[in-house]
């Protein structure tokens, strides 16, 4: 069944007219995607996708992680497993598996997110379900074989303007040199993340020092050396097009330790001698480095709070990171921050952006710090929020303290690369629904709804994180 065209929009004959004509404006704009996990490597290659199970099952978390807590083992998914024990190989029985089960991801986000990339990208209109599995399976497969469906060639159909990538600090970023080199016009630049570099209890952490020392050309036997190390990463991930850092954490703790203090840390962490209340010292005082060093070099820091990384023991021992078991858990900021935006929050230079898996700070905290601090803005809702009704939740809880303007635009923050332009697209969507509600309660009138939404769309993104 073919895509409705007023899908999202308010029932209301009045709002849906008004949203219909705001999403217009936007509907064609290019995509900036200013915060993602695109591998690039990809790009690099541009060599065609393997098939339909590797390109839209096996690598979307989203997609396997609703199947497992249908009782569905990720081995039957076709997931690597980290002993390299037997796995399914068989694409078509994966693809007959997920065709089978598509009716659990009806109204999710994931499932607005696949209809889209089944009929705006491959053209098919029949529904997915377990008899029409391999017919959709089959079309698929075709397209992937011809150059219309090459990375790169995507790339330009979605209109894709730049798109960022988030890349380990210790990464040589070839992919970046050779996609920079290929000729190719696509814009894709490295985004600086450090967090393997800064938790210090991590069993790998002493590797990740003696890769810093390797990358960066320093020494790293101490906490000075390792500041430098990181400074001169951060210069490198410039001079390839970076323009902002990201840093996840459990917690926003920060406070700034004393050079002895810092030091101290350091050389207990690579004794291996550090505790978990040294960590949190620890990543709380770096979290104040990183805000000086964007205060120099002018990236923009990104601070993404308040997941419970790898909940599921098993799933983490046995397949490892990113498989679908990151729990959201409540997050406070207005302590937490205190010390890093009373020292850097008012400098003009410095740009803070916000995310939270914790909604009640939206309206209770996030929107006034933005709503206060120049160098805050406000990322949009992010990972379980970033559905159709926890975007217009986002929208009604901040907009009235924080503005539209002390807001980051949209990101899509995705693995999988064929489902960037369906996200924007829902996104768009979602504010265009906002927008005419504001507009039909005469908050605000018609040609500001239509400025506004360009800016969500597009230009927010681009002046946030100084893509310009």
């Amino acid at each position: 069944m073919p895509l409705h065209p007023d899908r999202y929009f308010d029932p209301n004959p009045a709002a849906r007219d008004l949203a219909r004509s705001l999403y217009a404006t936007v509907a064609h704009l290019p995509l900036v995607c200013p915060h993602g996990h695109v591998d690039p490597r990809m790009l690099a290659e541009n060599t065609p996708f393997p098939d339909p199970a590797a390109l839209i099952v096996i690598p979307d978390h989203y997609v396997f992680r609703m199947l497992y807590s249908q009782g569905i083992p990720l081995e039957r998914l076709g997931i690597p497993r980290l002993d390299g024990g037997p796995v399914e190989t068989d694409s078509r029985k994966i693809w007959q598996l997920f065709a089978d089960h598509f009716h659990l991801f009806r109204g999710t986000p994931t499932g607005c997110w696949l209809k889209h990339e089944l009929e705006e990208v491959f053209g098919i209109t029949e529904r997915l379900h377990g008899g029409s599995a391999m017919r959709i399976y089959d079309a698929i497969a075709e397209k992937l074989a011809t150059p219309e469906f090459l990375p790169r060639a995507l790339f330009a159909r979605f209109r894709i303007e730049v798109l960022c990538t988030t890349d380990a600090a210790t990464d040589t970023l070839d992919h970046h040199r050779c996609i920079r080199e290929s000729g190719w016009s696509g814009r894709v630049l490295p985004t600086f993340r450090p967090d393997a570099l800064v938790n210090i209890l991590h069993p790998a952490w002493r590797e990740q020092i003696a890769r810093l020392s390797h990358v960066s050309g320093i020494d790293v036997v101490d906490y000075a050396s390792y500041i430098r190390a990181l400074e001169q990463r951060r210069a490198f991930f410039k001079q390839m097009g970076a323009t902002a850092t990201d840093h996840g954490v459990l917690s926003p703790y920060t406070a700034e330790l004393s050079a002895e203090e810092a030091e101290g840390l350091f050389a207990q962490a690579l004794a291996g001698t550090a505790s978990e209340d040294d960590a949190a010292r620890f990543t709380g005082h770096m979290l104040m480095e990183f805000a000086r060093m964007s205060c120099d070099d002018g990236l923009v820091m990104q601070l993404h709070a308040g997941s419970y990384r790898n909940h599921n023991r098993w799933i983490f021992e046995t397949f490892g990171v990113d498989k679908g078991c990151d729990i959201p858990q409540a997050t406070e900021f207005t302590r937490n921050l205190l010390p890093l935006l009373n020292k850097y929050g008012n400098e003009p230079g410095f740009r803070l952006v916000l995310f939270t898996l914790d909604e009640s700070t939206y309206s209770r905290e996030l929107a006034p710090l933005a709503g206060h601090y120049p160098a805050v803005r406000l990322g949009p809702a992010w990972w379980f929020f970033d559905s159709i009704e926890g975007m217009l939740r986002y929208r009604r809880a901040v907009t009235e303290t924080a503005g539209f303007y002390n807001t980051a635009g949209f990101n899509d923050d995705t693995r999988a690369f064929l489902s960037i332009p369906a996200r924007h697209d829902l996104c768009r969507r979602v504010d265009a629904c906002y927008l005419a509600d504001l507009v039909s309660r005469h908050i605000l009138e018609p040609d500001e709804a239509e400025e506004v939404i360009v800016d969500l769309a597009y230009g927010l993104a681009k002046k946030t994180y100084r893509l310009e």
